[in-house]
């Protein structure tokens, strides 16, 4: 166990805290998962960059990350569209979900083929994982019931994040496209 890796078990160990604190029939639920969302997005970062700088870079590490981000992600999505209950925040919410699972699957095919680094993240990965992060924390901290500039930030953010979610997922099926249609092409696939 390292530092990189309990940071990343610290943000799944956030995930039920945060489902706790969202569904409290109390006022100062949104703010305080907002700022539970903020720490989790927090150590997203840090377990990265401590990975890279105190070179305790783990396969456990580059397993667990993003299954913990995802996770987060996903779950604050879900918790949201049960609370916003409208179409337009659906829509984006499936396509971000939709986008973590295809590119998860695709890089999962792409290891076991040891093709792993063609599909390493992107920048345009890393903007939309920003966006979207400041999206959520944006819409988790406002009341959609009172909507004020702040949640129409929140939603533009997150409808800007939607268009490079579409962008690096166009991105990363791109660079697996040659053996995604060599293996679509072998008899019996």
């Amino acid at each position: 166990m390292n530092v990189p890796n309990a940071l990343t078990l610290f943000r799944m160990a956030l995930i039920p805290v945060f489902v706790l604190v969202f569904c409290l029939p109390v006022h100062w639920s949104a703010p305080a998962s907002g700022l539970i969302f903020v720490v989790a997005s927090i150590t997203d970062w840090l377990d990265g960059y401590l990975a890279r700088r105190l070179k305790q870079s783990t396969s456990f590490g580059a397993f667990l990350d993003p299954v913990a981000d995802k996770l987060m992600v996903a779950i604050a999505l879900v918790l949201m569209v049960w609370q916003q209950d409208t179409v337009w925040f659906t829509l984006p919410a499936l396509v971000v979900v939709a986008r973590e699972i295809l590119v998860s699957a695709l890089r999962e095919w792409m290891a076991d083929i040891g093709k792993r680094g063609s599909v390493k993240v992107s920048f345009v990965g890393k903007v939309k994982t920003t966006v979207q992060m400041i999206a959520i924390i944006v819409l988790l901290v406002v009341d959609p019931a009172a909507p004020s500039p702040l949640f129409y930030l929140g939603y533009v953010l997150l409808y800007v994040a939607v268009l490079l979610t579409i962008w690096s997922a166009g991105l990363y099926i791109r660079a697996a496209w040659q053996d995604l249609a060599e293996a679509a092409s072998q008899p019996g696939a």
